[in-house]
């Protein structure tokens, strides 16, 4: 993971604590790809914390990343409020690109990485609102 990327993860993973929501991320677990877990170790982790999660927030990739891929149709399968970063003017797999149309998904663009995290934030908000409101929510 390159150091911008890395930055951007940490500083978006800082603010969600700060305001009080437990984060759920491999790369954190795995300290970065120091310390890789076996492939039936992360499936399950992975899966099992999709399930748990108010709602999945995730960078699909550009290139894209196939387990982030994987991740997402987990929490579009789950029913779970997804939000995606994107880069602008990146070109995305056209099943990220149409997911809106079968599941609850939020696209964000990157800019900056502060502009990021406020928007996440907000976003998040929104979404766990409504999860309490409607009951859909943990």
């Amino acid at each position: 993971m390159n150091t911008e990327a890395r930055t951007r993860f940490e500083a978006l993973i800082e603010r969600l604590e700060a305001e009080g929501y437990h984060v759920y991320n491999a790369h954190r677990r795995e300290s970065l790809g120091a310390k890789f877990l076996t492939p039936d170790e992360c499936t399950r982790l992975d899966y099992d914390e999709i399930s748990a999660s108010t709602v999945f927030i995730a960078f699909p990739g550009h290139p894209a990343s196939p387990g982030t891929h994987i991740e997402i149709g987990w929490a579009s399968a789950l029913g779970k409020p997804i939000v995606l970063l994107l880069e602008d003017e990146a070109d995305y797999a056209f099943l990220v690109r149409g997911l809106h149309t079968i599941a609850d998904v939020t696209y964000l663009t990157i800019s900056d990485t502060e502009s990021l995290a406020a928007k996440v934030l907000n976003t998040v908000n929104r979404l766990a609102q409504h999860g309490m409101e409607t009951g859909t929510g943990t």
